[in-house]
């Protein structure tokens, strides 16, 4: 039995849906930490943890996620995507340990490719946000080359916190109209989909960088009339382009991730890349009913 540690998974959308998954696994034993428990961020009191608990493979969920809130504290952003995770992986260079960490799509900028990006194409973030979060990548792989793997992912929706899915299904039983973005395009992501797909990386020891996203690909008014539709509310959606609905940092138009790489990984298991509207129906069914 291999030994998990899952920063950020007491509280985290995605942290939470690791623990889950792998508590249900006879792979692995597994404990949760996070800022309630101890400073992360102090490298002593890390250090010392990691050496009393000694485990074998660490995922690491803690980002500074607020994609607005970052243009406003770029330092703090930077000090929890980068400098936090380029701590970590120093930390477990001294170890055998193995560390799997999250990265976004939003590493990438605009572009006139129109088709789903791999994990050579050239990285551009156009937000504190994604330049950030390249940044905590960079950190990482300077220090374990060929011990940890870099999953970028996108869109996240799935159980036990608030996300993109539970806000347009309140305002869709509040609303009978509701105006949402189609001019942006990436990938829904289902977060038990992407704890398993990490569980298999981390298994097979499988280094590097990866995008792990559902198959398929919508916009923001795509994937919000789905849901509306499979939930079964008498609701309409209506498009609007980013122009009218302004916000602070600048969204990729077009961010959509080739998983060929990941499903190379996944051949031999049972936990394949799936459609997002396949996902997204389990998740509404499972969770939102």
């Amino acid at each position: 039995m291999q030994k998990a540690l899952v920063l950020g998974g007491a509280s985290g959308l995605l942290g939470q849906a690791l623990v889950s998954v792998l508590t249900k696994t006879e792979n692995w034993q597994v404990k949760s930490l996070g800022r309630s428990d101890i400073n992360v961020f102090d490298e002593k009191a890390l250090a010392a943890f990691l050496k009393e608990f000694q485990p074998d493979v660490v995922f690491n969920t803690i980002a500074w996620t607020q994609v607005d809130d970052a243009e406003d504290h770029p330092d703090q952003a930077l000090e929890v995507n980068a400098t936090f995770a380029g701590m970590l992986a120093r930390l477990l260079a001294q170890t055998s340990c193995f560390l799997l960490h999250f990265s976004t799509d939003f590493v990438f900028g605009s572009h006139s490719q129109r088709l789903p990006l791999t994990e050579t194409d050239t990285p551009a973030p156009e937000s504190v946000y994604g330049r950030t979060k390249l940044a905590g990548e960079q950190e990482i792989f300077s220090f374990l080359p060929k011990q940890a793997a870099v999953l970028r992912t996108a869109w996240l929706f799935g159980p036990w916190k608030k996300n993109f899915i539970t806000t347009i299904l309140q305002l869709a039983q509040k609303k009978k109209q509701l105006t949402v973005v189609a001019d942006q395009c990436g990938s829904p992501t289902y977060t038990l989909d992407l704890a398993r797909w990490s569980a298999v990386v981390a298994e097979k020891r499988a280094y590097g960088l990866f995008h792990a996203v559902n198959a398929g690909q919508a916009s923001w008014f795509e994937f919000a009339s789905k849901a509306i539709q499979l939930a079964h509310i008498d609701g309409t959606v209506l498009p609007i382009t980013s122009s009218q609905w302004p916000q602070k940092a600048k969204r990729p138009p077009y961010s959509v991730l080739s998983t060929t790489k990941l499903a190379n990984i996944l051949d031999t298991s049972a936990f394949l890349i799936r459609p997002w509207e396949e996902a997204l129906a389990e998740y509404i069914e499972q969770f939102m009913s």
